[in-house]
């Protein structure tokens, strides 16, 4: 399967359980709204009564009427409007519907840290990629060599130490092709698992042509663009609002409650004493006077956590504002490393040139050549990785500041 980057990103977002989790818990976070709202509409409930009893019983325990029972069977509703609990209600759905924005900015957050894992996956799987393409291409030129010394000494030309080190030499590029070929496999399971797939899958990787520019130069600009864009940012300011209204909505505990109530109904099977319809309306009005100091300790409960929401959110910026700082310095360096890598692969390849030929005309011994060696594959590693170093860099930097 071929597979570019953007593909690779399309793809985390339709398939990575954690953007469905995090897209489902943002959805059921607006039901809360809704669910508070409720209490702003009237609630109407209908019921269905028969009884039988006893003529003229009471009832004479477990309460401090005796109330009259009377045989009937009759339907009814009642309806239940609240006037006013002065702001409560209207705080709470401010309180849910700004939690609900938190969630929103909580989902968003979630596929940006997606997205940057499949960069990272990504770029990482090139990067192994690369290093394999060096360590198969270090194999078969040691093998050259041993064999060429290995000919010599057959011939005398050459001492059985030449021959040795030729060896130790080809083992060790075997070595690193192993290595090479597990890291490859590791990194194709982990953009595997980043994309939503259970089990192992062989992509067929795309390089990645965008141009390669320099980071940006003032890192101040960042950091500011971070604390107007970033999702965790935007998160906890409403969580932190929403903490506030939920806090005068406690505080308004302490406020009476004002409700208007109706009942109607008919009984068509009853007692003679009992009337064949029935209606009623009336207002009640509940006065909190004392209940142990419950609402007092909830409001200052819920100040506590405001406060507590507000200094996560100044953490939260410390933070940010250390990542995006150290984000762009790791970019710079990595975007220095790619003259530097180039330069160092260049002058290892022109020492192993000179230590080949010194080694053929007899004036080199195969330490200067197998230290030659070393050193080109070590250059040829660090110039296939510093490329995508510095992209992964560039990605963490633009995840850091405006999101990827």
């Amino acid at each position: 399967m071929s597979l570019s980057l953007k593909d690779a990103q399309a793809l985390a977002l339709k398939n990575n359980p954690q953007i469905s989790v995090a897209r489902l818990t943002a959805l059921a976070a607006q039901q809360v709204t809704r669910e508070v709202r409720s209490n702003l509409w009237p609630t109407a409930t209908a019921d269905l009564t028969a009884v039988d009893s006893d003529p003229g019983t009471r009832i004479t325990a477990g309460g401090l009427s005796n109330s009259a029972i009377y045989q009937r069977a009759a339907a009814g509703a009642t309806v239940n409007q609240l006037l006013t609990d002065f702001g409560r209600t209207t705080n709470l759905i401010s309180s849910a519907n700004l939690a609900a924005k938190a969630e929103n900015q909580n989902a968003v957050a979630t596929k940006e840290q997606i997205l940057l894992a499949v960069d990272q996956a990504f770029y990482n799987a090139l990067q192994t990629q690369a290093v394999l393409t060096v360590a198969r291409q270090t194999v078969a030129d040691r093998k050259t060599v041993t064999d060429q010394v290995g000919a010599l000494y057959k011939n005398k030309l050459k001492s059985e130490l030449d021959f040795s080190f030729a060896n130790v030499n080809l083992a060790q590029a075997k070595l690193l092709l192993l290595d090479a070929q597990n890291n490859e496999n590791a990194a194709l399971a982990s953009l595997s698992a980043v994309l939503g797939f259970s089990n192992l899958q062989n992509f067929q990787l795309a390089q990645d042509t965008t141009a390669i520019l320099a980071p940006q130069g003032n890192v101040d600009d960042l950091i500011s663009t971070a604390f107007a864009v970033r999702p965790e940012i935007l998160s906890l300011e409403f969580q932190s609002e929403s903490a506030k209204k939920f806090q005068t909505a406690e505080r308004d505990l302490l406020l009476p409650d004002i409700r208007a109530l109706g009942a109607a109904g008919d009984t068509p099977v009853r007692n003679p004493i009992v009337s064949s319809s029935y209606w009623a309306v009336g207002v009640n009005v509940e006065i909190p006077i004392f209940n142990g100091f419950l609402f007092t300790a909830r409001a200052r409960e819920a100040a506590l956590r405001a406060q507590a929401t507000l200094e996560r959110l100044r953490d939260l910026r410390d933070r940010i504002a250390r990542d995006v700082r150290t984000s762009w310095l790791n970019a710079t360096t990595a975007y220095d490393r790619l003259a530097v890598t180039q330069q160092l692969l260049e002058q290892a390849n022109l020492a192993l040139n000179l230590a080949q030929a010194r080694y053929k005309l007899g004036l080199g011994s195969i330490v200067e050549l197998s230290q030659a060696q070393l050193q080109q594959t070590q250059a040829q590693i660090s110039d296939a990785q510093a490329g995508y170093d510095y992209r992964l860099a560039l990605a963490v930097l633009q995840y850091q500041t405006t999101g990827i």
